[in-house]
């Protein structure tokens, strides 16, 4: 090997080393910053016989994970049916993995939930409203099918990030879409029915985030089942947000507003509660 032969070679090879140096860099840019989280979370049975909301909160290295389940049925399907979306979503959630392709693994917990369903209960015994929210290196990530809301409190606001999937929403939805008539859109905003669940044949529609909610820090991040925020007024659920305190503090709060209520037919009612620490 000649001696300018030589000189390519060794210049080659440290042209590889710096580009392999440079990447392991912007792998641990100091932009993507690990976060750190409080958590907490509460509920109550309302006026029921039988609780049917269902919850889990998983943090790992990766990031944290937090799903909440409405269960809906006869006797107590809804009970098994909520519990069994919630088992599911902490086994697939349990591969750190996840936590790389959020969209992927979201879409195979609602999906795998489904067929727990159908499994267990005969078709139209019990399902489940499931709402699920993901966060890593401050990005938050986010599904729904049903009606169980998903919101973001900052700078003294809560935001809905969900739609849900009630008929009142469907007929905005189509009509914003030119596919109902005015008056057609307006027979159906008072219906609130869902359309849309996990434990159904032929189940497929997910609300999936477009793209993640980029969080600087202090944020909180609300679950919530339709039994506390059709029951609270959402002036009062900010009020509460704005206290100090815990995330366990807080979701207890947000409950005793529910059965602190004087209305006489109160559904079970669920509130998980996630803070982005600055």
């Amino acid at each position: 090997m000649t001696v300018p032969e030589y000189m390519a070679v060794i210049l080659g090879s440290v042209c590889v080393v710096l580009l392999v140096l440079r990447i392991c860099m912007a792998r641990r840019s100091p932009f993507v910053r690990k976060c750190s989280f409080d958590s907490g979370a509460s509920k109550t049975i309302g006026t029921r016989e039988i609780q049917e909301d269902e919850y889990a909160i998983f943090e790992s290295a990766e990031g944290i994970m937090a799903v909440l389940a409405d269960g809906k049925g006869k006797q107590s399907g809804g009970k098994i049916a909520s519990r069994a979306a919630v088992e599911v979503f902490k086994e697939i959630f349990s591969d750190k993995n996840a936590f790389y392709n959020p969209q992927y693994y979201l879409r195979k917990a609602f999906q795998g939930a489904n067929r727990e369903i159908l499994k267990l209960l005969e078709d139209g015994q019990g399902q489940a409203c499931v709402a699920a929210v993901m966060i890593k290196d401050s990005r938050l990530y986010y599904a729904t099918v049903g009606n169980v809301k998903i919101a973001v409190y900052r700078n003294k606001e809560l935001v809905p990030v969900t739609v849900g999937h009630t008929i009142d929403m469907l007929a905005r939805k189509q009509y914003s879409e030119g596919k109902l008539s005015r008056q057609e859109a307006a027979d159906l905003l008072e219906q609130h029915r869902l359309y849309n669940f996990v434990g159904q044949d032929g189940f497929q529609d997910i609300e999936f985030f477009d793209t993640p909610i980029t969080l600087k820090g202090g944020e909180y991040i609300l679950l919530m089942s339709d039994g506390l925020y059709e029951e609270v007024r959402w002036k009062d659920i900010e009020d509460c947000l704005e206290q100090d305190g815990t995330c366990q503090e807080k979701a207890y709060a947000l409950v005793e507003l529910v059965n602190r209520s004087e209305a006489e037919n109160k559904d079970n009612a669920t509130v998980v509660v996630l803070k982005v620490k600055g």
